[in-house]
Parts: C-alpha cells; sequence; structure tokens
C-alpha cells in the first residue's frame, strides 16, 4: 500500500466519510461537485482530551471528524496526520508551473506534522522575510503544510504567478502545500476559529478577528495579543499574507524550522514549463487523476496512477501530441540514524535520495519549449546513496552504518559498473580538511577501474544532495579513456565543467549546517564524447547529454563535518 496505516485502504486517494459509509459513496474528484480528491481515512485510539489542547483541537475537530485528518496529542505536541491531499480543487490557474503535480504523502506516525501545545515567547523573534525558504512555517487545519511565501528563490510566489486558486501548488517531491493562509477554511471551521497554526504553536485566524472584528493593530509579524493577553496571527491580503515571522521559540536547522515531516517524491524534480498555464485538473479513476496544461494555445496533459505499492505510472502528452509513458518506483529509503532520513529504522523520517547518480526519475513534459518528454536515461530509479545527514539523533533511531563501507562501495548500475575509489580518503570515509574551504580547498585524488568495451571518454559529477535539491560541486568531462584516475588538485586532465557557483572549477565543501553531511563522487563511462554547450556545462547538462551514451558508472560516497566555528 502506498499508506501504511491501521486502517485498510483501497488506493492511496481513498476514504470513507461517515456520510460515506450510510451511502455508499466514495469521493474521487478533486474538481466536481459530488466526488472531490480524498484523503485517506486513518484510525487511532482517542486519548483524553487535556485542557491545554482543547482549542487547537476545536480548530482541527471538523476536517477530523470528516476523516481527513488524525490528530493525537503527548504532552508537549500536538500532532496532525494526514496525506497531503486537500479537499478542493487543486492546480488551476497556476501560470509558473514546475511540471509537479500533487502526489499522497505519508505524514503519519513519526512524520507527522508537529505543533507546540506550549508556545514560548522568543527573545528574539524571527522573520521569515530573507530565513525559512525551505519546509512549512505552518500547518492548515485540514493538514496541508504552508509554506514561506517566498518560495525558494526569495520570490513572492502568489506574486509570480505560482499558486493556484487555493494558494497552493506542488513542491519538488510532488507534494501540494499552500504558501498564503487558507482563508477558504473558514466555510468549514467559521471565522471564530483558526485556519492553520503557525509552527511556533500561535494560531492563525482570518482577515478579521474571531468576533467578526476588524483587524488592528498587527506587529511586524503579522500577529497581535487579544484583551486576555493571548497572542496569534491573522491572515493578510498582501504579503507576507500570514505569518511573517516566529513570536514564538522555534529551532531551525538547515533553513527550515525543525522538527517537521518530509515529502516523499518518486521522480525527478523538474524545471518550470515557459508559457505554461493549468487549465484543468480531474479525476479520471479511483486512483488516478489528470492535468491539463496550456502553451500558446495549444493544451498538453498529465495522465497518472498511484497504485498501492506507491508505485506512479505516469503518461506525458505535449501541445504536439506526442506522448511517452513512464513508471516510477517508490525511492527505497535507507535506516534512520544519527541524520539518517529514511525509515530504515523507527527513527526514519522521509525520502532516501536520488539514485548513485543523485538522479530519481526522468523528466516530466517538455523543456523550455513544451517539447517532448524526456526518456530516462542510466542511472534512474537505482537504489539511493546514504541517509541524508544534518539532524540530532532521535530515540528510535538505527545505528548508523559504518563510515568505511560508505566511502568504498561503488553503486554498480544494471548495465555494470565502475568501482570508484580516493586514496586520500581513510578507512572511517571522512573527507580529510585539506579538500575543504578550511583546508587547501583542492580536488581530492580519484581513480576507478577501466570501464567496459566501447568506452570512448569518462566524465565526472560530484554532488551533494541537500533536502531540498541536488548541489553540484565539480564536473570534469573529456576525461580521455586511457586514464584511470584524477590526482589531487587536478586540473590538466579533461575539461572542467560549472559547478553550482557558475565557476568552471572545483568547489570544496564548506558546510553551513551542522552534522555530518554525505557527497557522492560519480564516474561514467561513456561511448561516446557529450555534447555540451560552449561556455560550460553544469551537472545537469552533463547528465542529459550523456543518457544515450552512459555504458558504466560507479559512485564513491564520503562524508564531511564541519568544525563549528
Amino acid at each position: 500500500m502506498f499508506f501504511s496505516t491501521a486502517t485498510a485502504v483501497a488506493h492511496p486517494w481513498h476514504r470513507h466519510r461517515a456520510e460515506d459509509r450510510k451511502t455508499g459513496a466514495t469521493d474521487q474528484s478533486p474538481n466536481a461537485t459530488t466526488t472531490q480528491i480524498a484523503p485517506f481515512h486513518l484510525t487511532a485510539a482517542k486519548e483524553p482530551a487535556a485542557a491545554t489542547t482543547v482549542d487547537i483541537a476545536d480548530a482541527f475537530a471538523p476536517f477530523e471528524k470528516r476523516g481527513d485528518i488524525k490528530t493525537r496529542r503527548d504532552d508537549r505536541w500536538f500532532f496532525v496526520e494526514s496525506n497531503g491531499i486537500p479537499d478542493h480543487p487543486l492546480m488551476i490557474g497556476i501560470r509558473a508551473w514546475q511540471q509537479q503535480v500533487p502526489l499522497p504523502q505519508k505524514y503519519v506516525g513519526d512524520n507527522a506534522w508537529q505543533i507546540p501545545l506550549h508556545p514560548v515567547p522568543a527573545a528574539n523573534p524571527a522573520t521569515t522575510k530573507d530565513r525559512f525558504l525551505r519546509g512549512a512555517i505552518a500547518v492548515a487545519v485540514n493538514g496541508i503544510p504552508i509554506f514561506n511565501p517566498l518560495n525558494n528563490r526569495g520570490e513572492d510566489a502568489l506574486a509570480i504567478g505560482e499558486l493556484d486558486d487555493y494558494g497552493g501548488h506542488c513542491g519538488r517531491a510532488d507534494d501540494y502545500h499552500y504558501h498564503v493562509a487558507p482563508v477558504h477554511l473558514e466555510k468549514v471551521v467559521g471565522k471564530d476559529k483558526p485556519v492553520a497554526y503557525a509552527l511556533d504553536g500561535y494560531p492563525i485566524y482570518g482577515y478579521t478577528e474571531p468576533d467578526g472584528a476588524p483587524v488592528k493593530g498587527l506587529d511586524s509579524l503579522g500577529g497581535h495579543e487579544d484583551a486576555d493577553g493571548n497572542y496569534h496571527y491573522h491572515a493578510t491580503k498582501a504579503y507576507p499574507y500570514l505569518n511573517g515571522g516566529f513570536r514564538g521559540e522555534v529551532t531551525e536547522r538547515e533553513g527550515q524550522v525543525d522538527p517537521q515531516p518530509r515529502a516523499q517524491g518518486v521522480r525527478e524534480a523538474l524545471q518550470p514549463l515557459r508559457g505554461a498555464t493549468i487549465v484543468g485538473f480531474e479525476a479520471t479513476g479511483a486512483a488516478s487523476r489528470k492535468l491539463t496544461y496550456e502553451v500558446s494555445g495549444r493544451k498538453g496533459t498529465v495522465e497518472y496512477t498511484v497504485n498501492d505499492s506507491g508505485a506512479a505510472t505516469f503518461t506525458f502528452t505535449d501541445p504536439q501530441g506526442r506522448a511517452t509513458t513512464e513508471t516510477y518506483e517508490p525511492r527505497q529509503r535507507g535506516p534512520g540514524g544519527p541524520g539518517g532520513r529514511g525509515p530504515g529504522g523507527p527513527g526514519g523520517r522521509g525520502p532516501g535520495g536520488r539514485g548513485p547518480s543523485g538522479r530519481a526519475g526522468q523528466a516530466g513534459p517538455g523543456g523550455p519549449d513544451g517539447g517532448p518528454p524526456r526518456r530516462p536515461v542510466p542511472g534512474e530509479n537505482r537504489q539511493p546513496p546514504p541517509p541524508r545527514d544534518g539532524r540530532p539523533p532521535r530515540a528510535g533511531d538505527s545505528p548508523k552504518p559504518r563510515a568505511a563501507a560508505a566511502a568504498t562501495a561503488a553503486t554498480k548500475p544494471q548495465n555494470g559498473g565502475l568501482v570508484v575509489t580516493s586514496p586520500a580518503i581513510p578507512a572511517d570515509g571522512k573527507l580529510p580538511v585539506e579538500f575543504t574551504c578550511d583546508g587547501g580547498g583542492i580536488s581530492p585524488p580519484i581513480e576507478w577501474k577501466p570501464g567496459p568495451k566501447g568506452t570512448a571518454c569518462y566524465a565526472l559529477a560530484l554532488w551533494h544532495e541537500a533536502p531540498d535539491r541536488v548541489k553540484s560541486y565539480w564536473v570534469v568531462h573529456g576525461i580521455p579513456a586511457s586514464a584511470t584516475s584524477l590526482p589531487k588538485g587536478s586540473r590538466a586532465i579533461g575539461t572542467t565543467g560549472l559547478n553550482d557557483k557558475g565557476r568552471p572549477e572545483y568547489d570544496p565543501m564548506c558546510s553551513k549546517g551542522p552534522g555530518v553531511k554525505q557527497y557522492h563522487v560519480t564516474v561514467y563511462a561513456l561511448s561516446a564524447e557529450p555534447q555540451l554547450p560552449a561556455g560550460g556545462a553544469t551537472r545537469e547538462a552533463l547528465l542529459a547529454a550523456i543518457g544515450n551514451t552512459t555504458l558504466a558508472e560507479g559512485t564513491l560516497t564520503f562524508s564531511y563535518e564541519r568544525a563549528t566555528p
């Protein structure tokens, strides 16, 4: 099953409401009056209500009664479980589309949303204007996360046309979320109840006070105290649209509030489709959806079905009528551990990384010109690298794999593999400081076994999977077929491509976040010299160019933890 819950469900989108059990009806469509995209139905033992949680429980109660969400609590947190699919029309109206679509998520168990039951006023309230650009800053009372109104590039997502008619869109993991206050939920909960809660624990109301009075005297964070001294935020019709920061204490880790759940994607995060507007989104079956977009007056579609195992089959039809069908399997996820994010142990937190070359899936409809979908390339949908690091251990985390194994293992694709090693990386798998920004900042020596027959040249990429994207530190192509290594500080062999800073050089690791990080060097054996931009090739350009010429590849994984300044 795509969702692992206490109650068996027929398909990932499925839910039975109380009234449905009487009539036998099932909600299916996201934008029809009689059928809606439906979050799954969870069951859990009820816990005694506590006086300190009555108000927050009441706010979420209408959606819990409908079966859209499930809540629970302990002495510190109020937990909200959902599958991340709201009960209203989705995606229609988006004018700046990243080619992502809504897929059900597993915001359940230890991957549920957590809201503090006892907000603590911060000595120095934090703004969201230039911080917290990753992850959620609030949770709507229907269980849908709300991200910073500024996207991860610092742009107003509403102003640039990225949001649908309900103020939401899908992220890189095909996870639906809002970027503005969901005031439409007042139709369900009433204007006297919050429509969301910020992750510092304070409620977010609509455009009026709970008693219907006009809102006055908001502070720089978009909130104020009521007559009894209780702090709360308000939705606004102009930026910041909801809480403009956190009046209460929060923990910031790697640019987002921690803790919070992780979304699980099944395919590669895509690039914007220039000129596209989403004009339709409908249910075509119990577990199937169809998104329709328009480019220059011509329509294209993305049709997809999610099966019980979580695998998703997509059919992309571009505006020229060319169709391609691809199937994506759920990403394998490593064991939880210090910094681990996969659910292999009880402390797991979400999706594992991409395949050994950093590619989890393939692109959807077209590139910037609305062309045909990209075909899969070697290395996609394989076993991921070790789990991400960067968080402190949590109770129930599985033991962390030995670093030595991570440092020496080379991932082998189905068509044969390369064994990649480095004489500079010791048995513990830790990158020496010499190769980081705190040392000489030079590239480490890399060695590999010869490629298979027909190898015309090699290419290399050094990358790191951050929570929101894959970062590229070093790209080298045009390495002669006779070479099986690059020396320390190599510059004379092959052509150096562009790192994420746009420079044709090795970018030494210089982590800004705490904790151990995992990095990967992938070497590709190619049957032909790739055709790359004359001005310098990025990692993305390299991967696109070698899709049909990769004979074999291998990945060396190592770790690095920057000393606290």
